[in-house]
């Protein structure tokens, strides 16, 4: 089973994209689901049909749904909650405290990527695609199942007492969140495909989810640049020379983008008509994957997010994330974790077991990532 998010700015065409890519892979024979964790759903307009939370056939080996993540809320979260609130005040806890503690941040969005999963592992869908909400939105939900760990740890230094029901239950999720993590970070199962249209703004903020999504070890296997201008070719008057002006500048974003840090990417062209229905889907996905198999884009795995090396007097550790001449960057030592934040995105990276008795002693970086020196214990500092 392969599971594919899209992501992308908004309204850069990610749905329309995410539509066309799963229409693609049906007609190639694999079972296909394509599902809306957007908020804002419009995975049903794009097929020009109703959606609901379960899978509904759309074509021949096609189904779609969209993920109603409020639902989701109301039937399984307020149940575990409810648990927790009683069992944080047995433990003692004021009943006030208790109820803020129990108010988890991003709960929609975790059980949202909780659906996603239930989905994928069914066993029914050889592919999963998933219509992500915008960069900003994605970012903080495939954050979730390590943020969301981190505060079920809290939770329990507070020494969590009650119902023995009430502590598996705990020990259950936090089990599911570590099983959620594993899901988004196998380079075999998981890639995102990241959608841009060619504006220096939107390179720029696909840029630094390039960086977010590197921390994090999920792959970013392939990137979509949507709605080019055509060539207006031997055409005149004042509309050919707005679109030899426009496709000007959309080319020369483009030479930029190699130097972007970002995968290769693929082309596909802005139409005069919305692409809603499967015929229209299908003549996207045949612009943007012609005759090769989606699932087989070239990709940005080859170096894995942590690389160390020996050299003289200690290593060099290499954290693989691709950083923009503008990045801002900043790192600490945290106990056996290095604290590593770019342009506001902040991850804990365990320190291999080699360099936990090394001190840091610099670090430096280029377009491939940070590069951190350690000294032997016992060097010079």
């Amino acid at each position: 089973m392969r599971l594919l998010l899209f992501t992308g700015k908004g309204g850069v065409g990610k749905t329309t994209l995410a539509a066309a890519t799963a229409a693609g892979l049906a007609t190639r024979g694999y079972k296909t689901l394509v599902v809306s964790t957007d908020p804002a759903h419009s995975l049903g307009d794009a097929f020009a049909q109703r959606l609901g939370a379960e899978p509904a056939e759309v074509d021949h080996c096609l189904h779609a749904a969209q993920v109603d993540s409020r639902g989701l809320v109301d039937d399984v979260w307020q149940e575990l909650r409810g648990k927790l609130r009683s069992a944080l005040a047995g433990a003692g806890i004021d009943s006030l405290d208790a109820e803020e503690l129990t108010v988890l941040p991003g709960v929609d969005e975790l059980l949202a990527l909780t659906e996603v999963q239930r989905l994928a592992e069914s066993g029914r869908w050889d592919v999963v695609v998933v219509d992500c909400g915008p960069t900003a939105e994605t970012l903080r939900l495939l954050a979730l199942p390590e943020a969301v760990s981190g505060y079920l740890n809290r939770m329990w230094q507070v020494k969590l007492a009650g119902p023995r029901g009430t502590v598996e239950a705990v020990r259950r999720l936090a089990a599911h969140l570590e099983s959620l993590r594993r899901l988004l970070t196998d380079p075999a199962t998981t890639g995102v495909r990241l959608v841009l249209t060619p504006e220096r703004v939107v390179v720029a903020e696909a840029r630094r989810t390039l960086t977010s999504l590197a921390l994090r070890g999920i792959r970013v296997e392939g990137a979509i640049v949507n709605r080019l201008m055509p060539a207006p070719g031997v055409w005149r008057g004042a509309a050919a020379s707005w679109l030899r002006t426009r496709r000007r500048e959309q080319d020369a974003v483009l030479a930029e983008l190699g130097g972007a840090g970002l995968p290769e990417f693929a082309r596909v062209e802005h139409r005069a008509a919305e692409p809603v229905g499967l015929p229209a889907l299908l003549e996207i996905s045949h612009e943007l994957y012609g005759d090769q198999d989606p699932l087989t884009l070239k990709d940005n795995t080859e170096a894995p997010l942590l690389h160390v090396s020996e050299v003289d007097g200690g290593y060099e550790l290499r954290v693989a994330m691709p950083l923009g001449p503008d990045a801002a960057l900043e790192l600490a030592r945290v106990d056996d974790e290095l604290a590593i934040t770019v342009d506001g995105f902040r991850r804990l990276i365990a320190l291999p077991e080699a360099l936990r008795p090394c001190s840091v002693t610099g670090a430096a970086s280029d377009a491939r990532g940070l590069v951190v020196s350690f000294t032997h214990p016992g060097g010079a500092e």
